[in-house]
């Protein structure tokens, strides 16, 4: 288990750069000594009013939703690693269950991504989790290790480079279902265990994994004292500014 404490919030299509500036000027968590690591990812619209809004705090910091892995070209729409960096973001999630199911989003894109982000400095957090069906189907370990592993091949060049791993099972993103903390801790003890096999053993072990599903301030508390959870990837509730300091004050 990582000894990182990490409370992220993906604001996914919310907040433009107006409900992004009233954001920041109301969020105002009580964190006391024992502070997490607050990320939050805003629109890529939003991303310049975050950096301007968040003033002189040192301990928020931002990330964008995606990238691409070029470095630059004929990709409309897409942003790079060095723009995302020059804009003030040092964070990006990559291979999101909505990048992967709506957009399509393969394995092997996820690796591509996860290699440029590690390749200039970004820290890519890479989002794994099975569909209702696969988990039904009892396919839990087979699919969320597929997708790890293959992430993890973006990372043959660079193989101590810094990242974080969210587990999201897709049947609990906004859907007010949330896996049991049981759930999360057999899920992350897989995830753990295809760390160790691919990694240093120091690596490994201080890879934070973050769980995002419904994480809201009434059962942030429960899952992050949970084994193996080491912070929340916040979706719904890291819009309102109370709410979403109310979960980072749950550490």
């Amino acid at each position: 288990m990582s000894e990182q404490r990490v409370i992220a919030g993906n604001w996914k299509m919310h907040h433009g750069p107006s409900a992004t500036r009233t954001f920041f000027r109301d969020f105002a968590p009580d964190l006391g000594e024992s502070a997490p690591t607050l990320i939050i990812f805003p629109p890529a619209l939003s991303l310049a009013a975050a950096v301007e809004s968040r003033g002189g705090r040192p301990e928020v910091h931002l990330g964008v939703q995606n990238i691409h892995w070029e470095e630059k070209g004929a990709f409309t729409g897409e942003l790079s690693v060095s723009m995302v960096l020059d804009a003030g973001a040092t964070y990006a999630l990559v291979g999101h269950s909505e990048r992967r199911h709506v957009f399509g989003e393969t394995d092997g894109e996820v690796a591509l991504k996860v290699g440029a982000c590690v390749a200039s400095g970004l820290t890519p957090v890479v989002c794994v989790g099975e569909t209702l069906e696969e988990r039904r189907g009892g396919r839990l370990e087979e699919v969320i290790e597929r997708q790890l592993e293959a992430a993890l091949e973006g990372l043959t060049a660079r193989p101590g480079a810094h990242f974080m791993v969210a587990y999201e099972p897709v049947w609990a993103i906004g859907t007010g279902e949330t896996a049991t903390p049981e759930d999360a801790a057999g899920a992350h003890a897989v995830l753990r265990s295809v760390l160790r096999k691919a990694l240093a053993e120091d690596h490994a072990e201080e890879v934070p994994i973050l769980y995002g599903g419904s994480v809201k301030p009434g059962n942030a508390g429960e899952l992050l004292s949970t084994a193996e959870v080491d912070g929340v990837l916040v979706g719904g509730a890291s819009l309102d500014a109370e709410s979403f300091a109310r979960i980072a004050e749950s550490v």
